[in-house]
């Protein structure tokens, strides 16, 4: 595929943590790129630097060196305003712990990334879809206490869908849930990548790699 049309271009990026006063490289010199219609999943064990690749793809953080480009903008030189519009707009992201604001219901978190772009009829009704999508529009008014840990994290997908991104970052999203749980959420991103949405996946479940079109392993901060 062009360079046109890749969605992300990782060129030779490091990323050193402090311990006091020793610098921990997470991250060696990686480069990778990701295309349009991509299941990539990202494995390795624990410690082998999947989480900080997954936050430097979904510009959560910065590399210390090297340079990502989203769609072929540079984005390590960004500022965090034009970075924070970025994720907005372009990206969704589905995390582990779901991260679902306790006080409001399935729908209202659902909202919550779309409010930030229109009003709250539009949204309401995109977030209605959405939920749809992945089979809790009759939840929608139910708080993430009534739900289960699969519905929850079924609200977390619906919510990195509103914005209809290029991207959905998930990491770990299954290792909350039992087998059948997690295994209904995998195919609901099997569904999601089938309709052309890009998925990225970290997990380090051996099983869950057969859902991906794509596989990068790591291993102490390298890709191997």
């Amino acid at each position: 595929m062009s360079a046109a049309n890749r969605l992300i271009e990782v060129k030779n990026i490091c990323k050193n943590y402090a311990l006091g006063e020793i610098q921990v490289p997470a991250l060696r010199e990686v480069s990778l790129v990701i295309n349009p219609g991509d299941f990539l999943v990202i494995t390795g064990r624990n410690g082998s630097g999947k989480s900080t690749l997954l936050r430097q793809l979904g510009l959560l953080d910065k590399p210390d060196t090297g340079e990502i480009f989203l769609a072929n903008q540079p984005t390590t030189k960004m500022n965090e305003l034009e970075r924070s519009r970025l994720r907005l707009l372009k990206l969704g992201y589905i995390f582990q712990e779901y991260a679902l604001i306790a006080e409001l219901s399935a729908l209202e978190n659902v909202m919550l990334p779309a409010m930030m772009l229109e009003k709250t009829k539009i949204c309401q009704k995109r977030a209605l879809e959405t939920l749809a999508k992945v089979g809790l529009e009759k939840k929608a008014r139910n708080l993430p206490r009534q739900l289960s840990g699969g519905e929850q994290q079924k609200v977390a997908i619906a919510r990195a869908l509103i914005n209809d991104p290029m991207i959905l970052f998930a990491d770990e999203p299954t290792a909350n849930l039992d087998s059948v749980a997690a295994k209904d959420i995998l195919n609901i991103f099997k569904k999601l990548n089938s309709e052309k949405h890009t998925v990225v996946m970290i997990t380090h479940e051996p099983e869950e790699t057969k859902y991906a079109n794509r596989l990068v392993k790591l291993a102490d901060g390298k890709i191997v």
